[in-house]
């Protein structure tokens, strides 16, 4: 049976949640950035239900979602640069990777068995009163299922993983539309480990240059598999026409089948990107050809993504 769906501007959705959480169930909550699959992230069998829910591979490390600075250092050793990047951009799309504390409430299922933990405070309402109302940090992996296109509305939660959550809070269609910047804050130096919806040049006004981590078959956070993001078609990158067989994603002059900005808005085509990768691949294509996308400001997360969808897929 398909989980229910609750408007999240609901009080008694909110509640209903939190008490799900608390059972150890599974809750799907929006975000600015993508729909998340919550669960307590001190509860080692409810983690494990939601890595088996999505068929994640258990080093893959999740973040943990705080209400906000607080929350944050009850979990995390916390340095000067991390206090200046979450006043600066805190609630909002940046996740910081920082030594773990002992006796932090995150099970070892969560991140990884790794000595750090990735933790970022969302800036959705709905978010923001479910944290509240739970108390806790917790955990949300985008609420889809383990590589495939991430989750922007309710609806393409419930077409992925709705038989298999508890419920599913409804709140409207992402803002932002790809996941969080991650940033390590680890060894003195500040690395960013994925692009995303805050762009690098705010957050190296702060930090100074940061240090560029590669893709990883053995992540140390959340979104550094080489193969992520994707849909059930091939994906073919930088083109203006479309070959036979194939869809075309334009942007900007690049009309295509579907458009993320006809103006070249990157903001705009952030926002769209995982929504517009669902209706292409909907149709059934042999491909999905992509347009160039400029590779600067919000540009370098769409690119991340696009060629993470793009690469070869992890023989079962």
């Amino acid at each position: 049976m398909t989980a229910p769906v609750l408007p999240a501007d609901s009080p008694d959705a909110i509640a209903r949640a939190a008490a799900l959480l608390r059972e150890g169930g599974l809750v799907a909550m929006p975000t600015e950035t993508v729909y998340g699959l919550a669960a307590d992230a001190g509860n080692a069998a409810a983690v494990a239900r939601l890595y088996a829910a999505k068929g994640r591979p258990r080093f893959n490390p999740l973040i943990a979602h705080v209400s906000g600075i607080a929350m944050a250092k009850r979990l995390v050793e916390w340095p000067a640069m991390a206090d200046a990047l979450a006043r600066a951009f805190w609630p909002g799309p940046l996740t910081l990777v920082l030594p773990k504390l002992a006796d932090a409430t995150i099970c070892d299922l969560a991140n990884a068995g790794l000595d750090s933990v990735a933790i970022r405070a969302p800036g959705h309402v709905a978010a923001r009163a479910l944290l509240a109302a739970f108390g806790g940090p917790l955990v949300a992996p985008s609420a889809n299922p383990s590589g495939g296109v991430s989750p922007t509305t309710a609806a393409h939660v419930s077409e992925g993983l709705g038989e298999t959550l508890d419920l599913i809070l409804d709140g409207g269609p992402c803002t932002v539309g790809v996941e969080s910047t991650v940033i390590a804050l680890l060894d003195g130096r500040a690395t960013l480990l994925r692009p995303g919806g805050l762009e690098r040049d705010r957050i190296e006004a702060i930090t100074g240059p940061l240090a560029i981590a590669g893709h990883s078959d053995a992540p140390t956070s959340p979104g550094m598999l080489a193969s992520h993001y994707a849909p059930r078609a091939a994906m073919r990158l930088n083109a203006t026409v479309a070959q036979d067989g194939e869809l075309l994603l334009g942007f900007g002059p690049v009309a295509g089948n579907l458009n993320l900005s006809a103006a070249g808005d990157l903001a705009e085509a952030a926002a769209r990107l995982f929504a517009a990768l669902r209706e292409m691949d909907a149709a059934g294509p042999k491909q999905i050809a992509v347009a160039p996308i400029p590779d600067e400001g919000l540009g370098e997360a769409i690119n991340d993504r696009l060629q993470r969808a793009a690469a070869p897929r992890p023989v079962p």
